[in-house]
């Protein structure tokens, strides 16, 4: 099974960049977005032969999630269903008869840490959410986590830390995650290979020179870790300023 992750940053703009090509050639059984900043419907894709699920935010051209599926889930649920975390379109569920994939566009705390509060209840929610969701059956869970977890997953480790993505408060509540019955695929496949990236800053040559960020991830139960074949990450795919990340599942 072959499973893809994307931070699109605009489909619409991704549309022009060559996304169709992309989504096309890797031909995925579950392929999501985050940050699509548009409503099903404004954006031109051909999903001959998917399911979709989208869940935009409120506002307007703002963040947002989607889900193309091979596969009719049994069931797909939007939100956390918690009321203050439901309105800008960041998660969607869909329930597989053998595990669950959650789609998610974690909130940025922005540059100055203003949103750092929100971010830490936003993380323990979701964590419950995720293990009594792993209670039932294994969980998938993937998306823009919006953390740099170790030194090893940013390029300038020293000078960044405290900035948003690499606060420890983010750091320690994405561990706590893992500390709860849950493994990061690329580690678990990759525990040393640096200069992995899936973000890079738009500012002129930073990606070129490879001056990163991980912070897409795919998180799975760690029961489901002999079945992991491979995790991938696409850096070669442009078109946002992330790029796409991939599991394989035997």
């Amino acid at each position: 099974m072959k499973l893809i992750s994307w931070n699109v940053n605009g489909l619409r703009a991704c549309l022009n960049k060559g996304w169709q090509e992309f989504f096309n050639e890797i031909d995925a059984d579950i392929f999501c977005m985050q940050e699509i900043k548009c409503l099903e419907g404004q954006a031109e894709v051909d999903l001959k032969g998917y399911y979709q699920y989208w869940n935009s935010a409120e506002k307007k051209g703002y963040a947002g999630t989607a889900v193309f599926s091979k596969e009719e889930p049994i069931t797909v649920t939007f939100g956390l269903g918690i009321e203050e975390h439901d309105h800008e379109g960041r998660i969607i569920t869909c329930e597989y008869n053998d595990f669950y994939f959650v789609c998610c566009y974690t909130p940025n705390v922005k540059r100055d840490l203003s949103r750092l509060p929100y971010r830490q209840v936003w993380e323990d929610d979701l964590r419950s959410y995720l293990i009594e969701l792993d209670r039932k059956k294994p969980v998938i869970y993937t998306g823009d986590l919006n953390v740099a977890h170790q030194e090893i997953d940013i390029k300038n480790a020293k000078s960044n830390r405290g900035n948003a993505g690499f606060t420890d408060e983010e750091r320690l509540k994405f561990a706590k995650l893992l500390d709860s019955g849950f493994i990061d695929t690329f580690r678990y496949k990759y525990p040393d290979r640096a200069d992995a990236y899936t973000w890079w800053s738009y500012m002129p040559g930073i990606r070129e020179k490879n001056v990163g960020w991980r912070i897409d991830y795919f998180v799975v139960s760690e029961r489901l870790k002999e079945q992991v074949e491979d995790a991938k990450i696409y850096p070669e795919i442009y078109g946002s300023d992330h790029c796409p990340v991939g599991l394989n599942l035997k």
